[in-house]
């Protein structure tokens, strides 16, 4: 008979979870893992809010485990570290992403993509390698295989920062892999939100031209006077559209929510990229048409490695690459989620674990 999650594990710890898909979040005891010989264990600061988690609490992709502790954009201070652990010591600063396992031996752990194994292990509602429940990061602490920690730089604040975990990586890769990373090119964004925001930031940083594209007008004047975009285009107006027709090397789509691809396509150079980053829980209508007579390519992305996920850490240190953030207290998130479903943010929520998380 399987151990209640406060038993099965040695080291005691408290965290907020959702217990069916009404989503709501309460207090929840349950246990770590013993730091083993390769494991670093921390205390938790902060942990920002990621869509995701809200699709999770609510089982909208169909495969969450209950209770549900969620949180994949963790940050904190070391603890202990196993006796084999090489690149951590007590009292760094650290985070952990969207993962805490792969298979380590396939093709594309090799390869440094643990995104891609067939094998990984995601940081919440998943089944680690000892047949446990994974917990995530609206928790006291974590306990995870130093492969899956990113070195935390100093200069980068760690409450503003946390989201580059889950938000920062799902746009710094395919910016890189499908080559829109070069001063010069022109790239678009759709949508403005928790992923959207940090995808301008990261294109404006490597040098490209940014044009947002939004259904609503009223994101103009924050996308280019406070992100610093180039341009903007609302989606549903044809005029605008039709006059930005075939002018975008690339497009990260960010939007979590059935919409039209064909006036996205419209815009794309020759052989550009539209690349999907948010996860509509209905499939999208796809015209075939359009890509053929442009060469165009559709294509998804999904965060990154961990040791891409190291360099865009690092990245953003050097290039002031920040999120904005909204700190709120762990009896707040049900709230936050409530806002976050009507996009009621900007841009990401963040929790102050450290100092709100109160045992019950």
């Amino acid at each position: 008979m399987a151990k209640s999650p406060e038993v099965e594990h040695p080291i005691k710890a408290f965290g907020w979870a959702a217990r069916d898909t009404s989503g709501h979040l309460s207090p929840f005891h349950f246990s770590r893992r013993a730091t083993g010989e390769h494991d670093v264990q921390f205390k938790v600061l902060y942990c920002g809010i990621c869509h995701s988690d809200l699709h999770m609490i609510k089982n909208e992709w169909g495969f969450t485990k209950y209770p549900i502790v969620p949180g994949h954009e963790i940050v904190g201070i070391v603890t202990e570290v196993g006796s084999k652990v090489e690149k951590f010591k007590v009292g760094d600063k650290v985070g952990v992403g969207c993962l805490v396992g792969s298979c380590r031996k396939c093709d594309m752990c090799t390869k440094d993509l643990e995104n891609y194994c067939p094998g990984q292990i995601l940081t919440y509602s998943a089944t680690y390698t000892d047949g446990t429940t994974t917990y995530g990061g609206y928790s006291d602490l974590m306990v995870a295989d130093e492969h899956f920690v990113i070195r935390w730089p100093e200069n980068l604040p760690m409450d503003i920062g946390a989201p580059l975990l889950c938000a920062g990586i799902t746009t710094y890769s395919p910016l890189r892999y499908f080559g829109l990373d070069k001063p010069g090119t022109h790239v678009g964004v759709v949508g403005l939100g928790g992923l959207g925001h940090v995808a301008v930031k990261f294109a404006k940083a490597f040098g490209a031209k940014v044009t947002v594209i939004s259904t609503s007008e009223s994101k103009k004047q924050e996308a280019l006077e406070k992100l610093g975009a180039d341009s903007f285009l609302v989606s549903r107006d044809p005029e605008q559209m039709k006059a930005a027709a075939a002018s975008l090397d690339g497009i990260i789509d960010t939007v979590s929510a059935i919409h039209p691809i064909m006036p996205l396509l419209s815009i794309l150079k020759s052989h550009g990229k539209l690349i999907l980053v948010g996860a509509p829980e209905k499939p999208l209508e796809l015209p075939s048409f359009p890509l053929i007579a442009g060469r165009k390519i559709i294509a998804g992305s999904a965060i990154g490695g961990l040791k891409e996920t190291q360099e865009m850490i690092d990245f953003a240190a050097k290039h002031n690459v920040l999120p904005d953030v909204e700190l709120v207290s762990m009896d707040y998130v049900n709230t936050a989620m409530e806002r976050l479903l009507k996009a009621d943010v900007k841009y990401r929520f963040v929790i102050d674990v450290a100092n709100t998380l109160k045992s019950a």
